[in-house]
């Protein structure tokens, strides 16, 4: 992941679920009540005598003016938006008419305590209200347009459910409370406001018929506005992407609020075809085992070392590398591939994380069943061996490989830890898959440890590109690696596997899939391979868990491995294993899982290779442009709109004066 990836990763932590909107209904009621005391004030008779009911007045007026036009908007604005082709939820219309009440709030309560301050009269706050209410629509108008995608003259109908119930209101304002008190009826009183404004009761002085004729005003002039920001902000896209900011920001709200899939939509406009790699190791148990001079049992004249069919026993583990991301964020994409791949498996499956970055992210979730059928193939031709190699770690500059032959496959997981590092870039990868093989060996599933990272802040997050010290020093590592697997003698291979769930969630940084450990035997070397469900880890935490396993079995071949399963990302771009989990805990854990791997040794057979597959990815440089494009949303959408702000505060004011 790049600085600019990383920036964009951050937008995670705007994702929220949206409240259920009777809670948020009651929230805005109780709201409006109190600001209501707070910033207007009512005069009467009957107030003087009792205060209580001067209050109660001032807390209705507050519930009339500010909470009703939020409920109406809140049930109203659904089907509204709905009957146009709209998508806004009943939850979302909720919480878009609360976050518009809170502004009208806050602006009342600046127009209040100048009004006490200066000896300001109410006629000073309606004026204040208007241009509030204004303003709302202008948000709720940009609010629509992102989430419903509907035209501009449809998106002003919806868009103005909250401003035209508070104008409403406010047309026929006049204390209805205050007045029944004093015995007068509400239609006597409107009737009266409209054929002689100059016998109306002194409540109606606040507000005349300048408001409504300025309110209109307004809000042409912010839906004005509104247009213009959006033309702003959104020509740099259409231009490098040929798609919409509204789109991004539509399927970014929708997957943050509802879970829907229209961001993976989004994703599919911008995604290109990719050929990637598929890599299986798959272990099965022997039903009879070998004889004791290194036959397999099978019929005369067969290779010695292969393992007939009907030889073979249940799948007890499966190994599935895809040259894949599994990003972006949350379920969306490729970002529950390792689960996906894990449940696919007759085994115990193992989805460590492949030499791949966030170009190679799947652009939907129905991708990755090409990539599982791609997985299936390599099996059903699969020949299965009982032969293995001891493992074998070297060292070259900061990259660390651990690797040892399975068959005719061999299993490399490589490091560079203790440094940060982050995601391998594709070509990376794949140049150091080709350094490994020219050792002699076949087949390559070549691992990125990923288990060791400092963070998103800074501007090097670790991204091992082409060019870089660290992909020499992989490239010089996987070389010897692979000569060093190819050298090895072979011996029986012995293999247990065992996981657990742990107590932790997504949002604490493991996954579904929980810790697993695989743990061979091969001419009495043992190894153990780690896998946690995770997105990297803190730096240190790798060496506490070698360590704990170590101690446990008395394995000195020991490697931490992550899937990078992008489910602990839904809400926080930084969640690496570690940073929310008691690391003692953690491995306890490992250690004990490792222990019942090492308890659950047996002769195994091991079959494998690699089969492409055709699948959508983002593509090159599409996801440096994205993220550029939406950071620069960010910042000079930030200078646009207080640009286009004040321009329409500026004409405001103006008209405001002139009215």
């Amino acid at each position: 992941m790049t600085a600019t990836q990383g920036r964009l990763a951050g937008l995670s932590k705007f994702i929220f679920r949206a409240p259920r909107w009777p809670r948020t209904l009651a929230f805005a009621v109780l709201l409006g009540g109190l600001t209501g005391i707070a910033v207007f004030d009512s005069t009467s008779t009957i107030g003087s005598t009792y205060p209580v009911l001067l209050i109660g007045q001032d807390a209705w007026q507050g519930i009339v003016f500010l909470a009703a036009p939020t409920v109406v908007a809140a049930l109203a604005t659904t089907p509204v938006d709905r009957w146009l082709g709209g998508s806004l939820t009943h939850d979302r219309s909720a919480l878009l008419a609360l976050c518009c009440e809170l502004l009208v709030v806050l602006v009342l309560v600046v127009a209040g305590v100048l009004a006490a301050v200066f000896g300001l009269s109410q006629r000073f706050v309606f004026d204040v209200l208007v241009v509030a209410l204004a303003s709302i629509f202008a948000v709720r108008l940009l609010a629509v347009l992102a989430v419903s995608r509907l035209p501009l003259p449809l998106a002003t109908v919806p868009a103005a459910v909250q401003t035209a119930a508070a104008a409403a209101l406010l047309f026929v304002y006049g204390g209805t409370a205050r007045l029944l008190l004093d015995g007068d009826s509400p239609y006597q009183a409107y009737v009266l406001r409209l054929s002689r404004p100059d016998q109306s009761p002194p409540v109606f002085d606040a507000v005349t018929i300048d408001h409504f004729l300025l309110l209109g005003a307004l809000c042409l002039l912010y839906a004005v506005a509104v247009w213009g920001f959006l033309v702003g902000i959104d020509r740099p896209w259409r231009r490098s992407l040929d798609v919409s900011v509204l789109d991004f920001i539509h399927g970014f709200i929708g997957y943050a609020a509802e879970e829907s899939r229209d961001l993976e939509r989004f994703f599919e406009r911008l995604g290109q075809d990719a050929v990637v790699p598929v890599s299986v190791l798959s272990f099965r148990t022997i039903d009879r085992r070998p004889s004791a001079d290194g036959g397999s049992g099978t019929d005369a004249g067969a290779d010695e070392e292969v393992v007939a069919s009907d030889h073979l026993g249940e799948e007890k583990a499966r190994v599935v590398l895809p040259m894949i991301h599994p990003g972006p964020l949350g379920e969306i994409g490729g970002g529950d591939l390792p689960r996906r791949v894990a449940v696919s498996s007759e085994g115990l499956g193992f989805p460590p994380h492949a030499t791949a970055g966030h170009d190679f992210n799947l652009v939907s979730e129905t991708e990755v069943d090409g990539v599982i059928r791609a997985a299936d193939r390599v099996l059903d031709s699969a020949t299965y061996r009982h032969t293995g190699t001891p493992p074998q770690t070297v060292t070259a500059g900061e990259s660390t490989v651990l690797s040892q032959g399975f068959g005719d496959a061999a299993l490399a997981v490589s490091t560079f830890a203790p440094g940060s590092a982050d995601d391998v870039d594709f070509a990376v990868g794949q140049s150091a898959i080709a350094e490994f093989r020219t050792g002699g060996v076949d087949d390559v599933l070549l691992v990125d440890g990923h288990n060791s990272h400092t963070g998103l802040s800074g501007s090097d997050l670790g991204h091992v590109t082409p060019g870089s010290k660290r992909s020499y020093d992989l490239y010089e590592a996987a070389a010897t690696a692979g000569a060093a697997v190819a050298d090895a003698p072979e011996g029986t291979l012995e293999l247990g596997v065992a996981w657990a769930p742990t107590p932790w969630t997504p949002d604490d940084g493991i996954g579904p899939l929980g810790v697993r450990v695989a743990v061979t035997r091969v001419a009495g070397v043992e190894a153990a391979y780690v896998l946690i469900d995770g997105n990297n880890m803190i730096p240190g935490l790798r060496a506490d868990l070698l360590e704990a396993v170590g101690d446990a079995t008395g394995i000195h071949h020991v490697e931490v491995m992550t899937t990078d399963n992008h489910v602990v990302n839904r809400t926080q771009a930084d969640n690496r294993v570690g940073e929310r989990v008691d690391e003692t805990e953690l491995a306890r854990i490992v250690r004990s899982i490792a222990t019942d791997a090492h308890d659950d040794l047996e002769p195994v057979a091991v079959g494998g290779g690699t089969e492409r597959a055709t699948v959508t990815v983002f593509g090159n440089d599409r996801t440096e442009t994205l993220a550029t494009q939406a950071n620069a949303a960010l910042s000079l959408g930030a200078a646009l709109a207080a640009a286009v702000t004040l321009f329409a505060m500026a004409v405001s004011i103006l008209l405001f004066f002139l009215a």
